[in-house]
C-alpha cells in the first residue's frame, strides 16, 4: 500500500512545485479574450527599461475567469476589512502599442 495519502471524496490533490511556490512579480497585467478564453499575460515593468517581457500567461475559460473575478473581489474585500482601504494611485498611461488584441 502506498504512503500517500488518498484525497476525500470531493478533495482536489494540489502539488505545488518549489519553483513555483517562489512567485513572478508583477506590476501590470493585459487582459485579452476572445469568443472561447480570457488571456491575462503579467508583465513586470521597471523604470528607465524601455523593453519588459511578460512573465507569466494565463488562459482561462471565460467561465473560470468569472469565477477569478468573484474570488479576488471576495479576498479583496477580507483584506480591505482586516487592514484597510486599498489605496489606488494615480499612475501615467504606459502606451500598450505591440501586437493585436482579442484574438487567441
Amino acid at each position: 500500500m502506498s504512503d500517500l495519502k488518498q484525497p476525500k471524496k470531493g478533495q482536489i490533490n494540489i502539488e505545488l512545485e518549489e519553483k513555483v511556490a517562489q512567485g513572478i512579480y508583477s506590476n501590470l497585467a493585459i487582459i485579452n479574450h476572445s469568443v472561447s478564453e480570457f488571456v491575462i499575460d503579467f508583465v513586470s515593468i521597471m523604470p528607465g527599461v524601455p523593453k519588459s517581457k511578460v512573465k507569466s500567461r494565463i488562459i482561462l475559460t471565460p467561465q473560470h475567469a468569472k469565477r477569478l473575478l468573484k474570488a479576488l473581489g471576495d479576498n479583496i474585500h477580507r483584506f480591505e476589512k482586516a487592514h484597510g482601504e486599498i489605496k489606488d494611485y494615480d499612475q501615467p498611461p504606459i502606451p500598450l502599442n505591440f501586437g493585436p488584441t482579442g484574438q487567441a
